[in-house]
């Protein structure tokens, strides 16, 4: 390109954009002299040396008019500006002064354009640019507008043509009930025509012409009676008040009104049938799908049989909306002819004819209820039974029973009926269900059981059953006039009766829209449950000052025991827990308050309670089978006990050692559980400790559950599995508790001849579950102790001794450590499981009491004793209770008669002790044997001797 014409491009690209007005006329004023500049010239510029102040002196004094604009003339301006006289030196230094101004001017431009050539390119790639991305917009625009004008062009004529589509659907809707109304009155007049000509035809019927005129009418009327019956028949599924009326009123222009009552009964005994049967042929076709099987021809009860597992519901639900809507209108056809008693009273001064009319009506309508709700019962009868329901789902099951009990209330409400048909069938189907339902539940039961861990499942502190959703019935108010099938009514199709509300029966609250047997979808956020914790500890603070509480801190010094003090002031923070009341927390319960006293429950125990919960939904919707729901409910009860009992408490080496620890009432309990729940593997299995009955079938049994092999109950170091035996147990006692609340729900649930079943189970099983804890707990008492040792080491001591000691035997000291050990380490069993008070009583009486016996073991095994000697045993002992009443809080402490009693029985007479063998037979044979051979020589002879041991003989002789 032209350097002169790229200077130009650039004076208007570059230089009028990014510099001032006033130096673009500059520029613009030296560009003609820059034009023509030589390149010697520029050379000579660049060399000459710059002043640039005096360069701005000398741009400074260019005049304004040069920097006007492009069209200015500046020679014309300068020969204008010539005096009259010319001065040539004056012209020349004039001229000289606009050469130094053009040069200047010269200088200053080329810098700039040296300053900016160099953007030239970079800007003009910019340019050329914006050209083709502005090309681009506009071709995307165009598209745009075209595709928009097509778009709204269609939509418009889419729109219109809708809306003249509904606008000419609504004037034929219109236009078709004007047309109905018209053929309507034609039929009447037609109707009333006819017979007025048949009246006059049968007067001059003996001209030949008018008895064909008659033949006519006669046939004409005949078709009119069909259509009237046509007519008739569909108000059986939608009545329609003015229909019915005109259908009426026709016939009684025919005066057959009996006849249209029997010909409406008949049409509401087929339009049951009818629509039965097609309800039920549409789900097995559909279920079906391409079979060849020829459904349509089938009979109602063999097309019953064909309803898959999946439809079942759904297709009752859809059968009873059907039938709702025929009994409905049933319903609104007679309260039609009682609204027309009320306006039109009985005829009693018309004909006979008329009064009998009126008379076969109201018996027909009345009769016609029972019979109709019959061929209802027998088509749902059949319904019920053509399915095997054994194996339903039990949310499926649930709902199968919520809706027949509706409809049974339809029925009671429809006619009065107690509805013995669907009663009975439901019942047959629900035993049937639930003797599988419970079967299986047993055995998931039992598969919980044996996989369960025994550790402790955290659940808030407030949980109570009627926070699950097994258990929302529980909140719910029930009047007693109020049957069970009332009961399972949604709350909004519920109203209570009293004297200032009426009950608003099913068919009012749903005359005109709505369907009692449309299935509710509960709220989501009621359903929600809250009941479990979220990491079993509801105050973590607190549980780590309690876990602190249990180290020795009896050398700290009080001030460091603080949580903090304040250094300026010396006060303690209010907020701090006090350690008195967590001490005192520690020797009432040995909880780590988890929860705050959050109740002892497992995984198992949750899901039992749950189960409970469903079988009694299933009670509640279902009365009749009450007593079979709640046998099964105490099954439930029953296994849940006998497997805690067989994994923790049966121990024959220790059981047969505790005196009375399973009570008369809990032996009966476990031999009747074992008998009529309990499916032994062998004759032998659980002999040594419930005895077995005759072999009932097994069909009904359970196996015996086994203790999982992931809990260890040998282990000294946890109390061999005391936190384990603590959750069973204690869930046990948990669960009883909830079994105790249920009591009075149960109660009026069962029938009146079977409640003392009832009242045994809770007197005889559940109030027994708490006794549980003595076997259970006995077990680690017998092993937490070295007995053994302390036998060997009563053994060793010297009791004939002849001064009286003040110093205590050793083995006391054994035995108190012992006890301190045991108490530590139910400490550190404490810090994973809450231990309730009731059961570290139970753990401390049978420690405490095995040891007593221990003492009168060991002291019974003393072959010589002196006073002295006697003295030394109650001083050991008095050290002992001492001690030991500073590790526990027990008072009275156990059998502590028992021992001072043995000991003091060494100073009796003859006399008083042949008495007192008589009346202690709590202490063995041997204890008082040896306890006779002992004071031998001191002050029993040798014939008291033989004596006393008779004595002894004769008790024991019994026993043999």
């Amino acid at each position: 390109m032209d350097p002169q014409k790229q200077l130009y491009n650039f004076k208007y690209i570059t230089i009028h954009s990014q510099i001032s007005p006033h130096d673009s006329s500059l520029i613009r004023l030296s560009f003609l002299s820059i034009l023509p500049l030589s390149s010697e010239e520029m050379r000579e510029m660049r060399e000459q040396p710059i002043d640039p102040q005096a360069e701005q002196e000398i741009i400074n004094s260019i005049q304004e008019v040069y920097y006007s604009n492009d069209s200015f003339d500046m020679v014309q301006h300068e020969l204008e500006k010539l005096p009259p006289e010319l001065n040539l030196q004056e012209l020349e230094e004039y001229r000289d002064k606009l050469k130094r101004q053009q040069a200047a001017v010269k200088r200053v431009t080329l810098v700039t354009q040296c300053e900016w050539i160099s953007c030239f390119p970079q800007e003009l790639e910019r340019v050329t640019s914006l050209q083709t991305n502005l090309q681009l917009a506009a071709v995307i625009c165009t598209n745009a507008r075209r595709q928009l004008s097509i778009s709204k062009e269609d939509f418009t004529e889419a729109s219109l043509g809708l809306l003249a589509n509904q606008r000419r659907r609504h004037l034929l809707t219109g236009l078709l009930k004007s047309l109905r109304t018209i053929k309507t009155l034609v039929t009447f007049v037609s109707l009333s025509l006819c017979l007025e000509c048949q009246k006059a035809a049968s007067t001059f019927k003996h001209y030949s012409c008018i008895s064909e005129l008659n033949s006519k009418l006669q046939d004409t009327l005949e078709q009119i009676e069909e259509q009237l019956d046509v007519a008739l028949s569909k108000t059986c599924k939608h009545f329609d008040v003015s229909h019915y009326t005109r259908v009426q009123l026709a016939y009684t222009l025919l005066e057959k009104t009996q006849t249209a009552m029997d010909q409406l009964h008949m049409h509401f005994t087929q339009a049951i049938h009818n629509t039965v049967f097609q309800v039920v042929l549409g789900y097995v076709e559909l279920c079906a799908g391409n079979a060849d099987t020829k459904f349509q021809k089938m009979q109602y009860k063999d097309l019953c049989t064909h309803i898959t597992q999946d439809s079942y519901v759904p297709c009752l639900s859809d059968l009873c909306k059907a039938l709702w809507e025929v009994m409905l209108s049933y319903h609104r056809t007679m309260q039609w002819h009682e609204e027309q008693d009320k306006e039109e009273p009985p005829p009693t001064t018309d004909t006979e004819e008329a009064v009998v009319d009126h008379s076969y009506v109201k018996k027909k309508l009345e009769h016609g209820l029972t019979r109709i709700w019959q061929e209802v019962q027998l088509k749902v009868k059949a319904y019920l039974l053509g399915t095997d329901m054994s194996n339903f789902k039990y949310d499926d099951f649930i709902v199968v029973l919520d809706v027949i009990s509706r409809l049974m209330q339809v029925g009671e409400e429809f006619c009065g009926s107690k509805s013995e048909l669907l009663q009975e069938s439901i019942k047959r189907q629900s035993v049937n269900y639930f003797k599988n339902y419970h079967r299986t539940r047993l055995e998931e039961l039992r598969m919980f059981l044996e996989n369960e861990t025994w550790e402790l499942c955290p659940v808030k502190s407030n949980f109570n059953i009627a926070q699950l959703h097994e258990f929302k019935f529980m909140g719910q108010s029930r009047s007693p006039s109020v049957s069970p099938s009332r009961q399972v009514l949604s709350s909004q199709d519920q109203v209570l009766s009293s004297k200032d509300q009426e009950v608003l029966s099913l068919f009012q609250h749903f005359s005109q829209e709505g369907n009692p047997f449309e299935r509710h979808i509960d709220n989501k956020d009621e359903e929600t449950e809250d009941v479990l914790a979220s990491n079993g500890y509801e105050s973590d603070e607190l549980e780590k000052c309690v876990y602190q509480d249990y180290d020795s801190d009896s050398d700290v010094p009080d001030e460091l025991k603080q949580d903090y003090v304040d250094e300026q002031t010396g006060d303690v923070p209010l907020k701090s827990a006090s350690r008195e009341t967590l001490r005192s927390r520690k020797k009432s319960d040995y909880s780590l308050n988890k929860g705050s006293n959050a109740p002892i429950l497992t995984n198992t125990t949750l899901n039992v309670i749950r189960l409970v919960g469903k079988y009694i939904q299933m009670m509640n919707i279902l009365k009749p089978i009450a007593f079979d729901v709640i046998h099964c409910v105490s099954q439930l009860f029953d296994y849940y006990l006998y497997a805690v009992y067989t994994f923790f408490g049966r121990n024959d080496m220790y059981e047969s050692s505790g005196p009375g620890l399973i009570s008369s009432r809990l032996r009966t309990t476990l031999n009747r559980i074992q008998e009529s729940l309990i499916q032994m593997d062998s004759l032998g299995e659980g002999s040594s400790t419930v005895h077995g009955g005759p072999g009932e079938d097994r069909k009904e049994k359970v196996p015996s559950p086994h203790l999982s092999q992931l809990v260890v109950l040998t282990a000294s170091e946890t109390l061999y599995g005391l936190a384990q035996r603590v959750v069973a147990t204690e869930s046990l006692v948990f669960l009883a508790e909830q079994f105790e609340f249920l009591q009075s729900h149960l109660d009026t649930m069962m029938p009146a001849a079977k409640k003392p079943f009832l009242q045994q189970f809770y007197s005889q099983t559940v109030s027994t579950a708490s006794e549980l804890r003595k076997p259970i707990y006995w077990v680690v008492a017998a092993k937490a102790l070295d007995y053994e040792q302390m036998l060997l080491l009563m053994a060793g001591v010297k009791w004939d001794i002849r001064e009286i000691m003040s110093q205590h035997n050793v083995y006391v000291d054994v035995l108190l450590k012992e006890f301190e050990e045991f108490n530590k380490r139910l400490g550190d069993v404490s810090r994973h499981v809450r231990v309730p008070l009731p059961v570290s009583n139970v753990l401390w009486e049978h420690c405490i009491r095995l040891a007593n016996r221990t003492l009168v073991e060991g002291y019974g095994n003393v072959k010589k004793c002196s006073n002295e000697g006697r003295a030394l045993m109650q001083l050991d002992f008095q050290q002992f209770l001492m001690k030991l009443e500073k590790l526990t809080d027990m008072r009275p402490i156990p059998d502590k008669d028992f021992v001072e009693t043995y000991i003091k029985a060494y100073y009796l007479t003859e006399n008083d002790m042949e008495q007192f063998i008589k009346n202690h037979r709590e202490y063995s044979m041997k204890q008082l044997a040896n306890l006779v051979n002992v004071c031998l020589g001191s002050h029993i002879n040798k014939k008291a001797r033989q004596k006393l041991l008779a004595a002894i003989d004769d008790i024991d002789r019994p026993k043999r």
